[in-house]
C-alpha cells in the first residue's frame, strides 16, 4: 500500500520511465442539506493563514496531530515527519504507516466504538474517502493552493485533496541487465530472466493488481501464465520489489514505485514506455470531521500542499498544475497509458477487485508473510 516512499531510495531511479461498522451510526449526509449549505460548501475558500500564522494556531490548540498513512514499512515516513518537525519544531507528531486496507477499516471501527484516534488520513484506498464523504466524516476544507490543484485529484468542496502523485510499473538493476534491458513489460517473460525478476503480490496491494490487470488486459492471460512459469519471487509490500533491485539480490522489480526523473549515474531505471501500461493515482488525503486536532491537521495539509513541499516530492510529479516538472517529465496526466483517471473506478467496483485477486491467486499462489508495516491492532497512536 504505497505512499511516499524513500526520497533518497526512489529518486536514484531514472527512467524509460469490524467493516461497515461505522456506516450505521454516521450523519445524515449532504444530501439533505440546503441550497444554501450546499452553495457555501461549493465556493468554500481557499485557507488564507501562513504556515506560521497556522503554527501558532496549531501550538495554542494543544500542538499535536495523529496522521494515519498508507504505506509499506514503519519508516517509509520517518522522512516527511523530519522535514515536518524540522519546520514545526513545537508539533507533537505522530505518525503510523500501515496498509491502506488495514488503516480504513482501523477508522471504521473506531468510529464506531468511539475512539478515533488520527486527525488526518492519507490513504491509497481511493473509494473509502468517496464513502466516508457520503457518511458525514469528513471536514470540507481547502488548503492554501488548492485552486492549483489538478481537477482529478480533489474533491470541489474539499472533503479531501491528494497531496502525492505516485505511478507503479516495474524497473531494473541497470548492471544486473548490462545492454539486453526489458524495454517494456512483454519483455519480462523472455525466458532469459527466468529465476531474476521480484514482486510484489498484486492480489495483497490494488494498486499492484491494478498494474497486473492491465497488463492482464493489454497482452492476455497468455502473458500472465508465462510470467507465473518465470519463478518470480513475490513478497508483501509494493516496497519489497525495488528493495530486491537495489540490494543486488533481483535484477528486476515488478509493482512498485519510482522516479521518471532521467539519471545517467542511478544504479536502476523506472521504465515507463509509450504505447504500453504502468498505473498512477493521488494518494488522498482529509481531514476527519471528529478530529480533535483540526488546526494542526489544517497546517499539515497547507505544508503537504505548498510549493515548496510539492518541488520536493520524492518522484519528481506534484498534483500541482502550477509546479513545472523536472527536465525529461511530464505532468503525471499528460502520460496517456498512465491510466489515472482509471483507478479510482477500478477501486470503486470492490466484487471487480475481489474477482480480479482471487484469478491471480490462481496464476501465483496465496499471499504469504506477515505485514511489512508490522501488526499494528486497533488504536496505533493513541
Amino acid at each position: 500500500m504505497s505512499s511516499f516512499l524513500s526520497r533518497r531510495r526512489v529518486l536514484t531511479t531514472g527512467a524509460g520511465a469490524a467493516l461497515g461498522l461505522g456506516a450505521a451510526g454516521a450523519p445524515a449526509t449532504s444530501a439533505s442539506a440546503s441550497p444554501a449549505t450546499a452553495s457555501r460548501r461549493a465556493t468554500g475558500r481557499e485557507e488564507s493563514r501562513t504556515l506560521d500564522e497556522l503554527y501558532r494556531a496549531a501550538l495554542k490548540e494543544g500542538g499535536k496531530l495523529v496522521v494515519y498513512a498508507g504505506g509499506d514499512t514503519p519508516t517509509q515516513q520517518d522522512g516527511t515527519k523530519a522535514a515536518f518537525k524540522a519546520r514545526f519544531p513545537d508539533i507533537d507528531l505522530t505518525l503510523i504507516v500501515d496498509y491502506s486496507k488495514y488503516h480504513d477499516v482501523r477508522v471504521d471501527n473506531q468510529f464506531a466504538t468511539n475512539t478515533l484516534v488520527p486527525d488526518v488520513v492519507q490513504l491509497q484506498t481511493l473509494q473509502d474517502f468517496v464513502r466516508w464523504n457520503r457518511q458525514g466524516r469528513l471536514l470540507h476544507y481547502k488548503p492554501a493552493g488548492f485552486s492549483k490543484v489538478y481537477d482529478a485529484f480533489k474533491d470541489p468542496q474539499g472533503a479531501w485533496v491528494a497531496t502525492g502523485a505516485i505511478a507503479f510499473s516495474f524497473m531494473y538493476g541497470t548492471a544486473a541487465v548490462g545492454s539486453d534491458a526489458p524495454r517494456n513489460p512483454l519483455d519480462l517473460i523472455d525466458p532469459k530472466w527466468k529465476g531474476k525478476i521480484a514482486s510484489s503480490y498484486p492480489h495483497d496491494d490494488d494498486a499492484v493488481l491494478y498494474l497486473y490487470a492491465l497488463y492482464a488486459q493489454k497482452y492476455g492471460w497468455e502473458w500472465v501464465a508465462k510470467l507465473a512459469a518465470q519463478d518470480v519471487r513475490f513478497a508483501r509490500g509494493s516496497n519489497s520489489p525495488g528493495d530486491a533491485v537495489f540490494a543486488g539480490q533481483k535484477a528486476i522489480g515488478i509493482g512498485t514505485a519510482g522516479s521518471a526523473v532521467p539519471s545517467l549515474s542511478s544504479p536502476a531505471k523506472f521504465v515507463i514506455a509509450d504505447g504500453h501500461p504502468f498505473m498512477s493515482w493521488g494518494q488522498r488525503m482529509a481531514i476527519l470531521k471528529q478530529a480533535r486536532n483540526s488546526t494542526a491537521a489544517k497546517l499539515f495539509l497547507n505544508w503537504q500542499l505548498s510549493a515548496e513541499s510539492q518541488q520536493n516530492s520524492f518522484n519528481g510529479w506534484s498534483v500541482r498544475t502550477d509546479i513545472t516538472p523536472p527536465a525529461g517529465l511530464k505532468p503525471l496526466w499528460e502520460y496517456p497509458d498512465a491510466h489515472l483517471d482509471g483507478f479510482p473506478k477500478f477501486m470503486a467496483d470492490r466484487a471487480e477487485v475481489e474477482r480480479w485477486k482471487q484469478t491471480f491467486a490462481l496464476y501465483f499462489g496465496e499471499v504469504k508473510g506477515d505485514p511489512t508495516p508490522g501488526s499494528l491492532g486497533l488504536h496505533p497512536g493513541a
